[in-house]
């Protein structure tokens, strides 16, 4: 709970019962005079109610209004009870000891009147000396009156505050009864019996059915998603792979050419082993200088095939056979 204004009242308070009896002299201010800030002994008491059923934000900023419509406020709520309000207004959702609550811990608020009148009189503005009453400026028409603060605003005592759109409690109750299938099955799924919800077998066993249905969408769901982000990494992964892959291709291409192309390294290691063969296989010739054996300078032997056997026809008789034998005699002896 906020901070209690600066009154004689604000010690009277406890954690548990909110209303007091203000005992400061009480006189009737103006609004021009309450904008000023007099006067300066008591706070300006300003009166503010309503059901707060569903305590929601349009609640909230309301009561700030009201509570900062003056320097020096003292902001008292007044709650109708559920009788009050069951007669006038209809159901509520939350009971009334609920709604005082969440008054009570709302920060703006410094008092709480329980079982406030529906209408308001001389008697409880006096009793509880209220100088205003914040509202906003609609007519509200309830009671059998087209204006249940008629007389307020005709005494100058009503203030206008601004009402929050987009939120109320009808607009709250109304959200529930659109999406009422979807809040019972939640229900249903969190514990809830069929009886506390006031639901039918049938419709029992169709939310179940639902809800069940709707469990294996959201495994399907997260399969899918599962599977993409493998995908998307497999495809990552892939990527690199062909890069590098890539990557050493050209790396491997460049070396082979290196060592295969036209003016390569192997190239040059063939020619070279080649010219080594060549010349183990066919030496250079010996020098001219080097020494030989003295020959008869009239008749130059043979020079590479001397040592060859001559190849002779067989003698076709006896007497051809001595004529060469003789002829070979005489020339060994020419060479003697």
């Amino acid at each position: 709970m906020a901070e209690v204004g600066h009154s004689p009242c604000s010690n009277l308070r406890n954690t548990y019962e909110t209303s007091c009896q203000c005992q400061a002299p009480h006189e009737k201010l103006t609004i021009a005079q309450a904008r000023l800030g007099t006067p300066v002994d008591r706070p300006v008491r300003v009166y503010a109610d309503g059901i707060f059923d569903l305590f929601h934000s349009g609640h909230a900023r309301a009561l700030m209004q009201a509570k900062t419509l003056f320097p020096n406020s003292y902001l008292l709520v007044g709650v109708c009870s559920d009788d009050l309000t069951h007669k006038f207004k209809g159901f509520t959702v939350m009971n009334e000891a609920e709604r005082y609550e969440a008054l009570r811990h709302c920060r703006y608020v410094d008092e709480v009147i329980r079982d406030a009148p529906w209408t308001l009189t001389p008697e409880f503005l006096e009793k509880h000396k209220i100088d205003f009453v914040a509202h906003d400026d609609i007519p509200y028409s309830s009671a059998g009156s087209d204006d249940v603060y008629k007389h307020i605003k005709e005494a100058g005592m009503f203030v206008p505050t601004q009402r929050t759109e987009g939120i109320s409690t009808s607009d709250i109750i109304t959200r529930i009864v659109r999406d009422y299938d979807v809040y019972a099955r939640r229900n249903l799924q969190r514990g809830y019996t069929a009886k506390e919800l006031n639901v039918s077998f049938i419709n029992e066993k169709k939310y179940r059915f639902q809800n069940q249905v709707d469990k294996m969408k959201e495994k399907v769901k997260n399969v899918e998603e599962r599977s993409k982000e493998f995908v998307n990494r497999v495809e990552e992964k892939s990527h690199d792979l062909i890069q590098k892959w890539e990557e050493k291709s050209r790396e491997f291409i460049g070396n082979f050419l290196e060592l295969f192309g036209p003016d390569g390294a192997w190239k040059q290691m063939f020619q070279e082993r080649s010219s080594r063969m060549l010349q183990a296989l066919s030496p250079k010739q010996s020098p001219v200088s080097s020494p030989t054996r003295s020959r008869s300078p009239s008749r130059s032997p043979s020079p590479t095939f001397s040592w060859l056997p001559i190849k002779t026809s067989p003698p076709s008789s006896p007497k051809a056979a001595s004529a060469s034998i003789s002829s070979m005699s005489e020339g060994d002896e020419d060479e003697k």
